[in-house]
């Protein structure tokens, strides 16, 4: 696949921060190919001296997705014999559940609803470049627009930089951040993570800042991948924020992605599922007509493995966290 978030490279950034390997299962039948990348990890309770794994998508989005489908009328058979075929690769590796983050721009969770247990989690916002002469205009909300016109008044200026040299100021920035908002653990990543990201995919990447008197007052990075630009961190210096330099470099990378003929910056969605969270709203300023549906999904492959493991984890079958027994 030519998205980012289907390439093998991706799911290696993230070995360490999950504890597991990427891998990924390539179903060929005479109907289709299906590809599937996931992170194996090591289920920390043995049984009987066997280990046990489970599967998870990488950070962001993933799943099982269709990559050659010759007759689009037994689509719903191809996924029937790549479940069957993924259920015993699964047994024979001691497989016993998986978790997948959906691509809700690609929307495969719609073609895997007959193998896995889907439901709908929250929405995720973009910028719509391709069909608008002016983006900005047509997306972004009248009082986004009127903040970032009073800030390049203010002097606020910006810089894209695609394939950086390095990413430490941007690192400074983003660790500040996440400390000041209190983020989960989960988003604090090490100099290595960098360091990858840069060697994995450095002529991807695009670095926007946004500077004021010649100081760095926010940056962020993005993935272009293919047609579409994702936005992958952000922050800025807390002295600044009256300055706007989120809503500047918001501006910068979709003028930049207008110049460079990109159909779509995908942005994400929020933190919770709930329809007011804040990020989302906030979001949304930048995209009034772009939504897309994030699905996630559950398989249990193992259903007698999976039973003992909850048993000896002493929890609840029914919990609403999965699996039960991490």
């Amino acid at each position: 696949m030519e998205d980012l978030y289907f390439n093998i490279k991706y799911g290696r950034l993230y070995e360490a921060i999950e504890g597991g390997m990427c891998e990924e299962f390539i179903f060929r039948h005479e109907l289709g190919t299906i590809h599937h990348l996931f992170i194996k990890r090591k289920i920390p309770i043995d049984i009987q001296g066997s280990h046990y794994y489970d599967l998870t998508t990488p950070y962001g989005y993933g799943g099982p997705v269709i990559t050659k489908l010759f007759d689009t009328e037994r689509k719903e058979e191809l996924v029937f014999h790549f479940c069957q075929t993924f259920q015993a690769y699964c047994l024979e590796q001691n497989i016993v559940s998986e978790f997948v983050r959906f691509h809700p721009i690609i929307n495969n969770a719609a073609d895997f609803n007959s193998c896995y247990s889907i439901r709908f989690r929250r929405y995720t916002t973009g910028i719509t470049l391709k069909g608008f002469e002016d983006p900005v205009q047509e997306e972004f909300s009248s009082s986004t627009r009127k903040r970032i016109r009073k800030a390049l008044k203010d002097g606020v200026t910006w810089r894209v930089t695609v394939h950086p040299p390095d990413l430490e100021q941007f690192k400074i920035i983003y660790k500040k951040t996440m400390e000041r908002i209190g983020a989960n653990e989960l988003y604090f990543f090490n100099d290595a993570y960098f360091s990858d990201i840069l060697d994995y995919f450095g002529d991807q990447l695009i670095l926007v800042e946004a500077l004021f008197d010649s100081q760095i007052i926010g940056a962020e990075i993005h993935f272009l991948s293919g047609p579409v630009i994702h936005t992958h961190l952000s922050g800025t210096l807390n002295d600044f924020s009256h300055l706007s330099p989120v809503y500047v470099m918001t501006y910068a990378i979709a003028q930049w992605g207008k110049e460079h003929n990109v159909d779509l910056i995908h942005s994400g969605g929020g933190i919770t599922t709930a329809p007011d969270d804040s990020l989302y709203l906030f979001k949304k300023k930048f995209g009034k007509n772009t939504e897309f549906d994030y699905h996630i999904g559950d398989k249990i492959w193992n259903e007698k493995i999976y039973r003992q493991l909850v048993k000896l984890k002493e929890n609840d079958n029914h919990t609403k966290l999965f699996p039960a027994y991490r």
